[in-house]
């Protein structure tokens, strides 16, 4: 299989406590924490909200993608995606995620369609398939 981008990001210090990443080409440079929610000092962002936003930037991309394949014109689109860290009764850590799709220009059957293509084509649905619970949920929307 061919490259087509690698992203290299260094974390240092004490990772999601505390620690600090930094993208090879400086692009990306911010503090993690521990959210107050789960009884850290917050005031940074922490690897659910990173995997979120990579996930709901590549997930629009797919949507945009499939819509394309389809001739679809959208007015306008959003995902907010939930990236959710679990915790079993072991205390074994886990991830589920809740992607919310709003597509703007079609109907409400079109948009479970695009985003049901979305989550076949976007590389985050395929690396996380059979792996944690995701729910996608479409909705068309005015605009």
């Amino acid at each position: 299989m061919a490259v087509s981008y690698t992203g290299v990001v260094t974390v240092t210090g004490e990772g999601r406590n505390g620690g600090q990443v930094t993208a090879s080409d400086g692009l990306l440079s911010t503090a993690l924490a521990i959210p107050k929610a789960l009884g850290g000092a917050g005031g940074a962002t922490n690897p659910e909200q990173l995997f979120a936003a990579g996930w709901g930037a590549c997930f629009l991309g797919a949507v945009r993608r499939a819509a394309a394949e389809r001739k679809v014109r959208l007015t306008s689109t959003a995902v907010t995606v939930e990236a959710t860290l679990t915790h079993d009764d072991d205390g074994e850590f886990g991830l589920s995620a809740v992607l919310d799709l709003e597509l703007g220009g079609v109907d409400q059957a079109m948009a479970e369609e695009l985003g049901a293509a979305a989550h076949r084509l976007c590389p985050y649905s395929k690396a996380t398939r059979g792996n944690i619970p995701v729910t996608v949920r479409a909705s068309a929307v005015a605009g």
